[in-house]
């Protein structure tokens, strides 16, 4: 009897159907780059791949389901319609009172693109030319070559005794400073091994002095003046009265509209930006003075084009977390099984370099 029983057990858990795992509906945006973009057929950006990773590990069958805007997507998610909705989806405070969101896995704050002014360009590079620390380390380099030349004065009163050539001592002075300072014709002014050693030695200096000053060009005036655009927009308030393109349902659109609910005189002009790669259009036709959207986007934009006329005349305003979104229907197991994962992926870096990824993609 055990042995039959078994048998009819068996039997029944064979013709039994396995529960297929559900189909999830995933929402999410096109022109959004680089976090989600259509481009020639496929579905592409470091949000869709984010997702990929996590559905492939929980092994979680869904379908793509596109949707116009941010907003429109938010408000599918909350009606059951979607089930998650991926991107880079900002957790405003305004969202969290009735949207769900998943563990964020990257910060991102906004900001602000606009064309470049050459003749403020030039100002921006002059004042990095003139910094204090630009300043004090020409200064630095001044003096210790001073100190060195009054060292080797010293030592060749002896040696090849400079107070004594036909030039005086004061040009001859002068001379083992131009010498020292630029390196040609160091076998003129020393014969000692002590002279010697003090050239050798005044060549380090050059040599990491030119290093440092290099590199301080390249830091603070080639990357600043990178991203000097308007030196007039200082706060959100300078955009008064100009027309500023923002994504409709972005988190943009409504920090301006708020500003503009303020009191905020003249009002923002507010112009529809379907896509971010439409900001090269708007700004280029001039149908808009500015294009506001989240930091990460407008760095990605800046990389693909070809020219370098524009810069991000703010950067970095309201920094949030960013996350995936999802409905009220979606079962807890599987919500707490897709932040397992993203926390796994955000820990191992995988996040991090998606993101360079996507901004390095030519």
């Amino acid at each position: 009897m055990p042995k039959l029983r078994a048998l009819a057990i068996g039997l029944i858990l064979a013709t039994t159907p396995v529960q297929a795992a559900p189909v999830l509906r995933v929402g999410l945006v096109d022109g959004s780059q680089p976090c989600s973009y259509r481009q020639q057929g496929s579905w592409s950006g470091m949000a869709v791949e984010l997702w990929q990773r996590v559905a492939d590990q929980e092994q979680l069958p869904y379908v793509l389901v596109p949707r116009d805007s941010a907003a429109a997507l938010l408000a599918a998610t909350r009606r059951g319609e979607l089930d998650v909705a991926i991107g880079c989806l900002t957790m405003a405070p305004e969202r969290l009172r009735n949207t769900r969101f998943s563990l964020p896995f990257q910060e991102s704050g906004l900001a602000v693109l606009t064309p470049r002014n050459r003749l403020d360009l030039g100002v921006s590079l002059l004042e990095s030319l003139l910094a204090p620390d630009l300043i004090r380390l020409l200064l630095g380099y001044v003096v210790l070559i001073g100190l060195l030349s009054v060292a080797v004065w010293r030592v060749e009163r002896r040696g090849s005794k400079p107070a004594e050539w036909p030039v005086g001592p004061k040009r001859g002075f002068a001379l083992i400073f131009q010498v020292l300072a630029t390196g040609p014709g160091t076998n003129t002014v020393v014969v000692t091994s002590r002279g010697h050693a003090l050239v050798l030695l005044a060549y380090l200096v050059r040599i990491v002095s030119a290093s440092l000053l290099v590199s301080y060009v390249t830091i603070n005036v080639v990357r600043g003046t990178q991203d000097t655009a308007n030196p007039a927009l200082r706060h959100l308030n300078d955009l008064a009265g100009r027309r500023v393109a923002v994504r409709q349902g972005s988190v943009s659109e409504e920090l301006l509209q708020a500003r503009n609910r303020s009191g905020l005189k003249p009002p923002i002009q507010l112009r529809e930006l379907k896509r971010v790669p439409d900001a090269d259009r708007l700004l280029a036709e001039g149908a808009a003075d500015a294009v506001m959207a989240d930091a990460i986007q407008l760095d990605y934009l800046l990389a693909q084009l070809p020219h370098q006329r524009y810069g991000l005349a703010l950067r970095d305003l309201h920094p949030q977390s960013q996350a995936f979104a999802f409905s009220p229907t979606l079962s807890d197991d599987i919500e707490a099984r897709i932040n397992v994962v993203l926390g796994q992926l955000k820990r191992d870096g995988v996040v991090a370099q998606l993101r360079r990824q996507a901004l390095e993609k030519p």
